[in-house]
């Protein structure tokens, strides 16, 4: 059965609307890049002329995010997508699809996608859209299977970056007129960068922000700091993300002590205010092991921070080498160290650097961008297929 949470129905939208339904696994306790930008999607799209819901097959009880959602939510409960459950979760699927006069279904995540995605195409006449956000980090042999054997399923495909999408068209092998390619977009009104000061202080920051889990390669900024201090020794360092894999944690810390670090190391927890956080520093690094697109990276540009990233996913799509900064190889953290001496040695070549940065996010990350990129596909799809 699907259950509807709470919600004002004075903030409903015009019944004429195409209804969109944004589908995805669950709303963790902490949320992710993903579940953010669902909760994005449901606010920015009437603006655009179409209606939202968002779908979820779980919540956790201390999901606070999901009380301030832009429109309606509502959750299948669904364990298991396979067996006779399933069956009666997929009879209440259809039937939502036609009480709501659904017209889009857009998944996130790997049941969503296919699940789900198979129901809407098995029962109804919606048009279905996976999005997609990273290279696979999540799948399993069946996921890979499914993905595989049901590339004709979705009406589009919506990639973060142009390697993800093609990960899509080599990897899943779905039709490459299918697979668009969307940035992630900022509204710049949101993002003031401060006016910095190209002259070397002693206080200067380095920062990074990303959910700690091994992932993110937090590791490899922990090593390459230990080379870094023995030039500057006044460098401080800050990871902001909540925990979500506690013994990498522990590992984290050990390895701060071991290194001499502790002095110089700061784990800042879940930032509440990222621009705050990022106003108070001066390089940007995403030491990750595995990206679609980060949006960590756009931020860090709005504020004109020059950013050091891995060359991994989208990364190189968003930071030009040599222009708004530098891009190294994953788990080199020899590489990472040299790039941000770099940037360090040379303060006016790091402030020009993020100002660069600030102008590719003009010209290529903004929500205005991703938004017309986003409706031109859902027209298409409801008015020329």
């Amino acid at each position: 059965m699907i259950v509807a949470l709470p919600w004002d129905a004075s903030k409903d939208r015009p019944a004429e609307m195409p209804h969109v339904l944004l589908v995805l696994d669950q709303f963790p306790k902490t949320l992710g890049g993903g579940e953010r930008v669902v909760l994005r999607l449901a606010d920015l799209l009437p603006r655009y002329g179409y209606r939202t819901s968002i779908l979820t097959f779980s919540i956790h009880p201390q999901c606070s995010a999901i009380k301030s959602a832009p429109c309606p939510v509502y959750v299948l409960p669904l364990q298991r997508t396979y067996g006779l459950t399933a069956l009666r979760a997929a009879r209440d699927l259809r039937r939502f699809l036609l009480d709501q006069q659904i017209q889009i279904v857009q998944t996130f995540f790997e049941s969503s996608d296919i699940w789900a995605g198979f129901v809407t195409k098995a029962v109804s006449q919606s048009k279905l859209i996976w999005s997609r956000r990273d290279m696979g980090i999540l799948r399993d042999g069946k996921h890979r299977l499914a993905y595989r054997l049901m590339a004709n399923l979705p009406d589009a495909v919506f990639a973060v970056s142009e390697q993800v999408r093609r990960y899509c068209i080599d990897v899943d092998r779905v039709d490459s007129s299918r697979v668009h390619t969307i940035y992630n977009g900022l509204d710049l009104a949101d993002w003031k960068a401060p006016e910095r000061t190209a002259a070397p202080t002693a206080a200067t920051v380095i920062t990074t922000v990303g959910n700690i889990r091994r992932v993110k390669g937090h590791d490899v900024l922990v090593r390459a700091a230990e080379l870094i201090v023995r030039q500057f020794p006044g460098v401080s360092f800050t990871i902001a993300g909540d925990v979500l894999d506690v013994d990498y944690f522990a590992e984290l810390q050990a390895l701060v002590q071991t290194l001499g670090l502790t002095r110089c190391f700061r784990f800042a927890g879940g930032v509440t205010d990222l621009r705050q956080h990022l106003s108070a520093a001066d390089i940007f690094v995403l030491p990750s092991r595995s990206e679609g697109f980060s949006n960590a990276i756009v931020e860090a540009m709005a504020m004109s921070l020059p950013v050091v990233a891995t060359n991994v996913g989208g990364n190189a799509e968003a930071v030009k080498d040599g222009v708004s900064g530098f891009i190294v190889p994953s788990d080199d953290h020899a590489a990472l160290s040299a790039a941000i001496i770099k940037l360090l040695s040379d303060p006016y070549r790091a402030k020009a650097m993020g100002q660069a940065g600030e102008a590719l996010v003009l010209a290529k990350f903004t929500t205005e961008r991703m938004m017309q990129r986003t409706v031109a596909v859902y027209r298409d799809l409801l008015f020329h297929s």
